[in-house]
């Protein structure tokens, strides 16, 4: 009996000592675990802040480059930039009135399309095209009398093409006053829209149609993200401005492999391009608009050359 009592207690002596240093051999092992991961988020963070750091430094070198070019170019320059990962924005002149010339067309857009989400017009629905409509600029000008177009079609050359016969039909069809009425809507203050600033002249007119940098990109953002009417319209009009047949500006700075959603304008002095740049590093909002410029392919080359330096960037940026 005694002999088995003892071997009870060795038993139980043992299993205890197991128990315990089952506990122990945990709890070292679960406190190495916690050094090793606090040493190991350390590095983490140490490696973050020096890529935030370094980035930081080439978005200065950046703007410093655009800056340094706006300065010395001969016009009046505004510009927007906005990365929309990180939300870092460079403004040059941005809140300056600009003559908007076809950048109007995409506001005009915009516009259209709210009548369409409110089922006030369908896209089927048909334009037809007079000699009251037609303008030089565009193919649709050479149309003939009677041609009828369905809206999306018109929509798509207004944009696509800058087709200004295109535009003319939407604005007579419409009326000036209600996309004076919905560019407040959208929330712009300074862009507005005339019959004089409509006009083709290349001299000087009474009223003329003026926009910002900032309020270009505004629009731009609000359809980027999918906020603009609604999420099919703001998808449809993403997709219409990817088709832009222009290859000068900033699409001629930019990688042919990376898309843009764009719209161009040149009138009167006047020229620009704002659009959104899908980069494999991040995308990002591009506004520029010159006044004044000496010459349009002066004007042109500023613009590629705006756009360049900028893809640079994103080229380096993980």
């Amino acid at each position: 009996m005694r002999r088995n009592s003892k071997k009870k207690y060795v038993y139980v002596y043992l299993f205890l000592l197991l128990v315990l240093a089952y506990f122990t051999y945990d709890m070292v092992f679960a406190n190495v675990d916690k050094q090793i991961s606090k040493v190991v988020n350390l590095e983490e963070k140490k490696e973050a802040n020096i890529e935030i750091k370094m980035d930081s430094g080439m978005w200065v070198a950046l703007t410093e480059r655009l800056k340094s070019l706006s300065d010395s170019y001969k016009a009046d320059v505004g510009i927007y930039v906005k990365d929309l990962r990180t939300n870092r924005v460079w403004e040059y002149n941005s809140d300056r009135l600009f003559r908007s010339a076809s950048l109007i067309k995409f506001p005009i857009m915009i516009a259209v399309m709210n009548k369409v989400e409110k089922k006030e017009i369908s896209f089927d629905d048909k334009l037809e095209i007079r000699d009251k409509n037609r303008v030089a600029g565009g193919s649709l000008m050479w149309a003939k009398n009677g041609t009828k177009l369905s809206l999306l079609e018109v929509i798509y050359r207004m944009i696509t093409e800058s087709d200004n016969t295109a535009t003319k039909l939407l604005i007579d069809h419409f009326g000036i006053e209600y996309f004076e009425s919905s560019f407040r809507q959208m929330g712009l203050a300074y862009t507005n829209i005339t019959p004089e600033g409509m006009s083709l002249t290349s001299g000087r007119v009474g009223r003329e149609n003026y926009t910002t940098p900032r309020e270009m990109a505004y629009l731009l953002e609000k359809i980027y993200r999918k906020e603009m009417v609604s999420k099919s319209m703001s998808e449809m009009m993403m997709d219409i401005l990817k088709r832009n047949k222009s290859s000068s500006r900033l699409r001629k700075g930019i990688p042919l492999s990376w898309e843009v959603g764009h719209k161009t304008g040149l009138l009167r002095k006047s020229c620009s391009d704002v659009g959104i740049v899908f980069s494999p590093n991040g995308d990002y909002i591009l506004a520029v608009l010159i006044d004044n410029v000496p010459t349009y392919r002066s004007g042109k080359n500023f613009i590629s050359n705006i756009a360049k330096i900028t893809s640079e960037y994103y080229k380096n940026t993980n």
